[in-house]
């Protein structure tokens, strides 16, 4: 009798823990987004003019940005042409395989329940910011052609 008196109260303490489903709510909703976005722009190409808005910096000063040929990236990437992908925006596919590896780091934690802590230390944001700053000027420099999108 004691053994049932015990199960009742385990099942009426509500687990302070979210079931697995709930733990892999929002990393599968931002997968689900990501895969939609990368789906939309593999199947619209960027090539053919009227489908997306031409970058405003490269519009008005003819300046390419960190993001400019990210579109086209894409598209090559989702049709399996990395070399295509790497050509028209390097940064993008570093990019999109850095979320590759964050999303599954954050899955694999929220499986074993535990919290997404992903902690940039002001030194690695300040070498990123640099390393897309570096990015965005060598493309724009004449020997920085080889990064034209």
């Amino acid at each position: 009798m004691r053994g049932v008196n015990a199960d009742i109260q385990r099942a009426a303490v509500p687990s302070a823990m979210p079931s697995l489903r709930g733990r892999l709510a929002v990393p599968v909703s931002v997968l689900g987004a990501v895969v939609g976005a990368f789906a939309y722009v593999g199947t619209v190409d960027p090539d053919q003019p009227g489908h997306y808005p031409v970058c405003p910096l490269y519009r008005f000063t003819g300046l390419y940005c960190p993001g400019c040929g990210g579109l086209r990236s894409a598209h090559a990437f989702v049709h399996g042409d990395l070399l295509a992908a790497l050509r028209d925006n390097a940064a993008g596919v570093v990019a999109y395989l850095a979320f590759a590896v964050v999303w599954t780091v954050w899955v694999v934690r929220a499986v074993r329940g535990r919290p997404a802590r992903i902690v940039l230390r002001p030194v690695l944001m300040w070498t990123l910011g640099a390393l897309v700053l570096v990015f965005t000027v060598v493309r724009n420099l004449p020997f920085g052609g080889w990064l034209h999108p």
